[in-house]
């Protein structure tokens, strides 16, 4: 459904994007991540065919972004982070409005207009001042307007930023149920969001893409070390030079105080070696007391941190 090769985007003497290629198939939801400043908004508007690249293509929906852009815009909705909404303007004229804007004619609209209305949980202020409306609301009507024209693809920037949790939740489930007809780009800070809701990951760092893939394989295969948490009541260096001795152990340090004699450990060992019997064998030799062991899981956000702060070698790229 998506294909980008290679982009490459330049101002001036500043690359924004280098090399940028991935892929996305129909019904995918895929989370586009990366800090401030990495590119995201860059290949979003290429995309979008709001600003050519330099060097490389893509395609949407079949159509190549130089040679069929206006087929490109006909099959993309976009939501960009700040949307431009008519303060002064109702919902449901707004969103004619925006149908007016795409093209389609005054018999057509309202078929548009009613469907988006329903698909986005806005017909109860339909008639309402979009400037008198909730933040959550308005994040609704944003993407509404992205759904008009019934495009093939979707792209969110920052779908869920300044919203409440309860907002989030519900943006979220709406992302998901508008998933199973289209294919998504979101691009988020809120790394639990892409967790929950994509199926395909991407991280871009100072222009270029340093991780690919789904949640599951990208944590498989970049996680470096497991993280075990124990429990321990001894005394508190002793215990940590017995866990330092343990073979496999590559760091052992005090995580908390729980009481005086009681602490909380945290040990890092290799990626493939488990070390909870070794742990388990050496505190009960010593005349101490484990209360508690448990592996700690890695998350998408131990990856993000991981390759973006450089820790993993090259570029991985996981299918």
């Amino acid at each position: 459904m998506i294909t980008v090769d290679k982009l490459t985007k330049v101002y001036g003497n500043t690359i924004a994007i280098r090399d940028v290629s991935f892929s996305v198939n129909a019904g995918e939801i895929l989370g586009f991540l990366g800090p401030n400043g990495a590119g995201k908004t860059t290949t979003m508007r290429i995309l979008t065919c709001h600003t050519p690249p330099t060097r490389g293509t893509a395609s949407v929906a079949g159509y190549n972004i130089h040679t069929h852009s206006l087929d490109v815009r006909r099959n993309i909705g976009y939501m960009p982070e700040t949307v431009p909404l008519y303060n002064e303007m109702t919902v449901a004229s707004y969103l004619d409005f925006i149908a007016h804007a795409k093209g389609y004619n005054r018999k057509e609209r309202p078929a548009y207009v009613d469907r988006v209305v329903e698909e986005t949980g806005l017909a109860s202020v339909s008639t309402r001042l979009i400037g008198n409306l909730s933040k959550g609301y308005r994040q609704r009507v944003g993407l509404a307007q992205a759904l008009i024209g019934n495009p093939k693809v979707l792209i969110l920037d920052e779908p869920t930023i300044g919203l409440d949790p309860k907002q989030i939740s519900e943006i979220r489930i709406l992302i998901k149920s508008l998933a199973k007809k289209k294919t998504v780009i979101l691009s988020t800070h809120i790394l639990p969001e892409v967790s929950m809701i994509c199926s395909k990951v991407v991280i871009i760092n100072e222009g270029r893409i340093v991780a690919f893939g789904t949640p599951e394989k990208l944590i498989t295969e970049l996680q470096q070390t497991i993280q075990t948490c124990a429990t321990i009541e001894g005394p508190a260096e002793q215990v940590i030079a017995r866990l330092r001795s343990i073979q496999g152990v590559q760091t052992a340090q005090l995580a908390r105080k729980i009481s005086p004699n009681q602490h909380e450990y945290l040990i890092e060992s290799k990626k493939d070696t488990d070390i909870r019997a070794q742990i388990s064998q050496t505190i009960v030799a010593a005349g101490w007391k484990l209360l508690e062991l448990r592996t700690l899981g890695f998350s998408l956000e131990d990856i993000f941190m991981q390759v973006i702060a450089g820790e993993t070698e090259g570029h991985k790229h996981v299918a």
